[in-house]
């Protein structure tokens, strides 16, 4: 196995050179670079990570806290810890990946052992129990939706609300009167998944504002019940023209269940999606939408947390609180409601 002792030799240079100019901590030539990241290549060098650890104090490891939860769509979340991970890999960081129930545990165990340079949460609740632990914690952490406190921490997150009003905003100027908001399980609400209401509560103020009748209802996260929570809403609302999902099992079960009605999007239902182009290239979904951006929160999210972790952010920076402006894709599934 080659040493950096190894990598010196044959990049001809000293061993504390091919070592700074590999951890970047002092100045080295664009020519010196180019010669270590050669030798490197050419022999298949990795630095060992328990000594780069003593040396540096860092790891070169983020942790990632995330959770399946039986109430949420699993594709989806898969799609945020890509955006973790692959925005890490090209910042030189791995990754290690909790996934337990009890996130409290875990995080404690991952900042209490130094296993970790800095913690990224996903899955996160409106009063999260895990955010007492984080702020105590040596290393600076980030997240991935919004808490109802922000304090210590770096917060990105869609922004949901603007998103809500989108949604009904760009139905309300086709023409539509009378629309249903199929939302995440009702559970999700419960235990804190505050994307749901803020986004609820933001389309129906719009539709209120503009005197349209929004009727906001839940759906399952799995098939084939949210299938069949989708025939229901549609035989509950006959009259209305207009769906808004905020559901990605739903939007998933969609075309089946209209194929199954013969019903087509626009000609019978307009339909407007919140979900990212990734999933709707994977799902073969047709229906305009709200992109998600789960890769662009995952880059904003780790970026700030290799700066802070490197020393690039000063100790008195303030910690940041940052929203993605939502963005409708047209995918031709909006059109004027069809008079009966």
């Amino acid at each position: 196995m080659a040493t950096i002792g190894d990598v010196a030799r044959v990049a001809g240079v000293s061993r504390s050179t091919a070592s700074y100019a590999l951890s970047g901590k002092r100045t080295i030539s664009a020519d010196v670079r180019r010669r270590v990241e050669a030798a490197v290549r050419e022999l298949g060098y990795t630095p060992n990570a328990g000594a780069r650890a003593l040396a540096t104090s860092q790891t070169r490891v983020i942790g990632l806290l995330a959770q399946f939860l039986e109430d949420e769509f699993a594709p989806a979340m898969l799609q945020y810890m890509l955006g973790v991970s692959n925005t890490a890999r090209e910042l030189g960081y791995d990754i290690l990946l909790a996934t337990e129930a009890d996130g409290r545990n875990a995080l404690r165990r991952m900042t209490d052992s130094r296993m970790v340079d800095g913690i990224v949460l996903l899955n996160v609740a409106e009063h999260d129990d895990r955010l007492p632990i984080l702020r105590e914690a040596p290393q600076p952490g980030a997240l991935v939706g919004l808490p109802a406190d922000c304090a210590g921490v770096d917060v990105f997150d869609l922004d949901f609300e603007d998103a809500g009003r989108l949604m009904v905003e760009h139905l309300h100027r086709l023409g539509h009167r009378e629309l249903v908001l199929v939302s995440q399980p009702e559970h999700v609400v419960e235990r804190g998944g505050a994307y749901v209401w803020r986004l609820q509560n933001a389309a129906t103020e719009a539709a209120r504002v503009r005197g349209i009748t929004l009727h906001a209802e839940f759906g399952s996260a799995h098939q084939p019940e949210v299938g069949h929570d989708l025939h229901g809403l549609l035989d509950a609302y006959p009259r209305a023209t207009g769906l808004l999902i905020n559901n990605e099992a739903a939007a998933a079960a969609l075309p089946t269940v209209l194929h199954e009605r013969e019903l087509s999007a626009p000609a019978d239902l307009s339909v407007v999606g919140r979900y990212s182009d990734e999933f709707a290239r994977t799902f073969s979904l047709p229906y305009s939408s709200i992109e998600s951006a789960p890769d662009r929160l995952g880059r904003m999210a780790v970026r700030e947390l290799v700066r802070r972790i490197e020393g690039q952010a000063g100790a008195d920076e303030p910690h940041v609180v940052r929203f993605v402006s939502p963005e409708l894709i047209d995918r031709g599934s909006t059109a004027a409601p069809r008079e009966d």
